[in-house]
């Protein structure tokens, strides 16, 4: 059974037998919230990869103090997996975000596509969404017992991601865009691709549009740039889920 899982940016790696002490929110959450008794184990992770195993000695309602049982240092994904995710309505970016957090995606870039209903052009808009992002992000990995908890980066323009694209591919990256119009499926891409390297893409990229699709020119930009238009399925999917069964498929077939 995995155990709860707490975050501290701080955290280095510790000999066990060490004395380690997390406060604040986490602390809170942790004492208050689920109530965690002395004698009881739980992890601490850094989230970039250090998790630190702790039996409980000492608990007041903005600290805990552990005893560490065992400290190791997590590898990160391979294939480092990045969604691009267009901003979308109601929540669904978000959606999408938390759950290709779970399904194991490594970093997240906001993508301020032509159909986009939501906006981040003001610098106070963005900064709060992209706060947003992160701490859905961080819940998630907290979530799913992560100790790598994904980044967001800053939002970007269709120009940009083109832009950004280019110099993905150009360091060996493979960069899907998710369209319904395209009629080779992503798990045959990902076959030929095994087929013919014998390995995985150093960083391989999923690019999801909003709720109103990819426009047209978007998608000839994208292409040009270099990125491969996939069908993900049979059925067409929301902004939401796209991302998510992309990363799914991708854990299946090309790591962990």
């Amino acid at each position: 059974m995995t155990l709860p899982v707490y975050v501290d940016r701080e955290l280095k790696p510790l000999e066990a037998g060490t004395l380690v002490s997390l406060r604040g929110e986490e602390a809170r959450h942790a004492a208050t919230v689920r109530r965690t008794r002395v004698g009881e184990e739980l992890d601490i992770v850094s989230g970039r990869g250090v998790r630190v195993r702790v039996e409980v000695t000492a608990t007041s309602k903005d600290s805990l103090t552990g005893r560490v049982l065992e400290s190791v240092e997590e590898l990160p994904s391979d294939p480092q997996i990045v969604l691009v995710q267009a901003l979308a309505k109601g929540g669904r970016d978000e959606q999408a975000v938390e759950t290709a957090t779970e399904f194991g995606v490594d970093h997240v870039i906001p993508w301020e596509s032509d159909r986009a209903i939501v906006s981040w052009s003001h610098p106070g808009k963005a900064e709060k969404g992209r706060t947003k992002w992160e701490a859905v992000a961080l819940a998630a990995a907290k979530q799913s017992r992560r100790s790598w908890v994904p980044t967001v980066g800053e939002p970007v323009s269709t120009k940009q991601l083109a832009q950004w694209i280019r110099s993905e591919k150009a360091m060996g990256g493979r960069i899907f865009v998710c369209h319904e119009s395209a009629t080779t499926p992503l798990v045959e891409k990902l076959e030929q691709r095994t087929q013919l390297a014998g390995d995985v893409a150093p960083r391989t990229t999923v690019v999801v549009g909003p709720e109103g699709g990819i426009t047209d020119l978007e998608l000839a930009l994208l292409a040009d740039a270099g990125g491969e238009v996939v069908l993900l399925g049979k059925h067409v999917l929301r902004s939401a889920t796209a991302g998510p069964w992309a990363i799914a498929v991708l854990r299946a077939l090309g790591g962990k």
